[in-house]
């Protein structure tokens, strides 16, 4: 059995296109599946349209958060809920094409692999965002201690024991492709171009993008500390010499007067330790979030016509 895990959050525009798509996409390999369309809590007629589906398609299965969680949540949530003996992720915007979930079925099938992901080798369309896309992937690929996810996303297949394993791990700040890297396994790729966004405006804004990335950065790399060692060690070093420059220009008689360097010096090991304390209090928060333990996402209600019978 294959499940295909997509979260939805206020895509009434994309809704039906998107079932039809998906659905003659994964009925031309296999016939036994399900899918589950994470409702995030939308407050457009969403849920309304995929509840139409589901009437239609007991296949369709919709399972509805108590609100919206945010887009690692949702998809939690639906690999929790999910039975396949493979599972996929796609985001609900089009921009993965559900036409290549095929392909990612044959490799797992045939040439056996554990995880194939998919890996954007350009974009369509011109927009900031994927400026910023691009800067992330090429920041994490040296920066980040897991390797091998450039340019690779939430869309994905994977067999139930990798599934298995990525729900293994319970932290509550979660970057899924990172950790779908973490697992292991053998992992394959299939390449695309991903698609413009057909309908409606991006529901991940510029902020969300950034504190996804600072979540995948303070959970796969140890740079940000690093760097405060590096910052620290090369400030030193640099005052180091100024302090020696200093006695010098003293004892030879030619220090210049004033405050200005003074202050000068001041302000940036202030800043230095701004910097420190502004990257150690991420590490903070996130460990306070650990050791909340408060559940990922609350469900709503389940549409599931089995169980509904």
């Amino acid at each position: 059995m294959f499940s295909l895990v997509i979260p939805i959050f206020n895509e009434e525009k994309l809704i039906d296109e998107l079932v039809i798509r998906t659905i003659t996409s994964i009925e031309s390999f296999i016939t036994d599946y399900e899918v589950i369309f994470v409702d995030d809590g939308s407050t457009d007629s969403s849920l309304q349209k995929m509840l139409s589906w589901h009437a239609k398609n007991n296949k369709i299965k919709v399972l509805s958060l108590s609100k919206n969680f945010g887009h690692q949540a949702a998809f939690t949530a639906g690999l929790e809920y999910c039975i396949g003996d493979f599972v996929g992720m796609m985001d609900g915007d089009l921009q993965d094409p559900p036409e290549l979930l095929g392909d990612m079925y044959r490799k797992i099938t045939v040439e056996e692999f554990d995880v194939v992901s998919g890996k954007r080798t350009g974009r369509k369309g011109k927009n900031s965002r994927d400026l910023y896309a691009v800067l992330f992937h090429l920041l994490f690929k040296y920066m980040g201690e897991i390797k091998d996810m450039e340019n690779s996303g939430n869309f994905s297949m994977m067999k139930r024991e990798a599934v298995i394993a990525l729900l293994s791990m319970k932290e509550k700040v979660r970057y899924l492709p990172g950790l779908r890297t973490f697992i292991g396994f053998k992992q394959g790729y299939v390449e695309f171009v991903r698609d413009d966004r057909l309908k409606g405006n991006p529901k991940m804004s510029i902020r969300k993008l950034f504190i996804l990335a600072a979540d995948a950065f303070f959970s796969f790399s140890r740079f940000p500390i690093r760097f405060c060692w590096i910052l620290g060690t090369l400030g030193a070093f640099v005052f180091m010499c100024a302090g020696i420059y200093v006695l010098i220009a003293k004892a030879y008689g030619f220090a210049v007067p004033g405050w200005s360097s003074t202050l000068l010096s001041i302000y940036f090991l202030g800043s230095i330790q701004l910097i420190f304390m502004g990257i150690i209090g991420e590490y903070v928060y996130r460990s306070y979030k650990e050791s909340q333990n408060r559940p990922s996402y609350f469900v709503r209600k389940f549409y599931d016509a089995d169980k509904e019978k």
